[in-house]
């Protein structure tokens, strides 16, 4: 059973955004103290990616561990309550995700993925994000 009244649940889902997220801020600060320019939300690539590299046929795409179902992470939990439901939806996220990244490698870019749960750490996703784009662009 749901903690959550239906109009609460509503106002709750209401509020989950598919773009500028947090976890994508957090990557195009970086990116732009980098010294990259970049492109937003590209409707004409597969899976409109997040972030696209143009000059270098880059795409990122950051994903939510929750609803991209980061394997092996606490924030991929599933729902107790609708199961099959919930169930149903994440195989159909991922399946269209790894959909997209076929499409758009045979585009000729080269997709990178973020996690959320990578981007709490600056350090560490400055770290990530250097060793990703630096073999990409010489």
């Amino acid at each position: 059973m749901d903690r959550l009244s239906t109009d609460a649940r509503s106002a709750l889902m209401a509020r989950v955004r598919s773009q500028n997220t947090v976890p994508e801020m957090t990557v195009r600060r970086l990116l732009h103290r980098m010294g990259y320019r970049f492109r937003l939300h590209r409707k004409d690539l597969p899976g409109s990616p997040d972030i696209v590299l143009p000059k270098y046929k880059i795409a990122i795409f950051v994903h939510g561990c929750f609803w991209h179902r980061h394997a092996g992470c606490r924030r991929c939990s599933t729902p107790r309550s609708n199961a099959e439901f919930w169930e149903e939806k994440f195989r159909r996220n991922v399946a269209r995700d790894a959909q997209n990244m076929e499409k758009i490698i045979n585009e000729g870019w080269t997709p990178i993925v973020i996690w959320e749960c990578e981007t709490k750490s600056a350090d560490a996703l400055a770290q990530k994000m250097h060793y990703l784009l630096m073999p990409k662009l010489t």
